[in-house]
Formats: structure tokens, C-alpha cells, sequence
């Protein structure tokens, strides 16, 4: 599958770069993409929810009323969970939310995501980037010319580029990893994924092993 590269304006320079069957044009694995989405979501929880049970109201231990005569049910302590005040039964407790994976399936989601973005012709090469110093205009300028500024959009570069990096981090909808950091989520989640051809490379790399 060949990709026209193009500049910083979004315009044709006039080259095309290969993307490989192997990583960009497999048959989509859907229920890949599920888990490991579900794992990153489950991996962002903190699971440090808590409600306290009876054990740990405040409260007399003294049973509230007799046990037999009031005509209503047997009660022992005023701080059961059908009292107001009372503890919360079956309440949340701190859990870990995360799951494991194995990496040739998180490999294979990650393949499917981004074979789904080419199809939908969702994806753009674009030679690399430098900048002087982290300015926000000048990477709103990149978006402009691709017609991105409205859109999610996902930048993948092959290096850590700090300049480029924080010229993006002020910009809602937009996001710059490097090849290392690319996830099936960021790739689902974002309308464009916009790789520079540096990090052609690294991707195909890691996951065609």
C-alpha cells in the first residue's frame, strides 16, 4: 500500500512511501481491539473507591429494641445498613482493576487498529518535523494544513522530540507519541493518525516481530 508523503503545509512533496501488508492490511481482529482496549480503560482506574460497613460506623453496639413483641423484624445495632447511618452492605472496596494480556494478542490489536484506520483512509504520512522552539502556532499551523484543527488527531514520531511534543500539549484533541508509545486506543480513538516518516520504521518493526 503506497502513501503520498506530505510537507509541513499538508501539500504533495511528490513522494510515496510503502506501508507493509504485514502491519497495515491484515484481516482486523475485532475482539483483539476490544480486550486491549478494555485493558488500557481497566489499566486508568486508581480502584481506590470505599464505603464503610458496619464494622466501621461509629455507633452504640447496645441492641436498639427486644427481640420478640414490637411486631416489627429483630434488629441488633443501629448501625445496620437498613438504618439510616448506617453501614453500606456489599459496598465498593479498593480492587485492582487491570488484567494481564499476552503480547503477540496486544501485538495483533494494535496491527488490526491501524489496518482499520488505512481502510477507512484514515491515516497520513508526513515528512518529519522540527522545530526551533515549543511554540502552540506553529504545530496549529501543521493542523490547518491538513485540516485537522477540528479533529481528533494522533501523531506518531520516531523520536522523542520534546519541541514538537509540547507545542502540541495545549491543544485539545491532539495528541504526539513516539512509535514506542502507540496504543490501541489512541489509535481507535483518534479521526486521523498522522505518522512521520520516521517513525515508519520503528512501527513496522514492532510489530512485525
Amino acid at each position: 500500500m503506497k502513501v503520498a508523503v506530505l510537507d509541513i503545509n499538508g501539500k504533495d512533496t511528490g513522494r510515496k512511501v510503502e506501508l507493509s501488508a504485514e502491519v497495515f492490511g491484515i484481516e482486523p481482529n475485532n475482539h483483539a481491539v476490544y480486550l486491549d482496549v478494555k485493558q488500557y480503560l481497566a489499566n486508568q482506574r486508581q480502584g481506590t473507591h470505599k464505603s464503610k460497613e458496619r464494622a466501621e460506623i461509629s455507633g452504640s453496639t447496645r441492641k436498639i429494641k427486644k427481640q420478640k413483641g414490637t411486631g416489627t423484624a429483630r434488629a441488633g445495632s443501629i448501625k445496620s445498613g437498613i438504618f439510616k447511618g448506617g453501614g453500606r452492605m456489599f459496598g465498593p472496596r479498593p480492587r485492582n482493576y487491570s488484567f494481564k494480556l499476552n503480547k503477540n494478542l496486544k501485538r495483533l490489536a494494535r496491527k488490526s487498529a491501524l489496518t482499520m484506520k488505512a481502510n477507512e483512509n484514515a491515516i497520513v504520512v508526513m515528512e518529519d518535523l522540527k522545530f526551533d522552539a515549543p511554540k502552540t502556532k506553529n504545530f496549529t499551523k501543521v493542523l490547518k494544513g491538513l485540516g485537522l484543527e477540528d479533529k481528533k488527531s494522533l501523531f506518531v514520531l520516531g523520536d522523542i522530540n520534546n519541541n514538537v511534543y509540547l507545542s502540541s500539549r495545549n491543544l485539545k484533541g491532539t495528541e504526539v507519541v513516539t512509535d514506542s508509545q502507540l496504543s490501541t486506543y489512541k489509535i481507535m480513538n483518534a479521526n486521523s493518525v498522522v505518522l512521520f516518516e520516521g517513525s515508519l520504521e520503528g512501527i513496522e518493526s514492532n510489530l512485525s516481530k
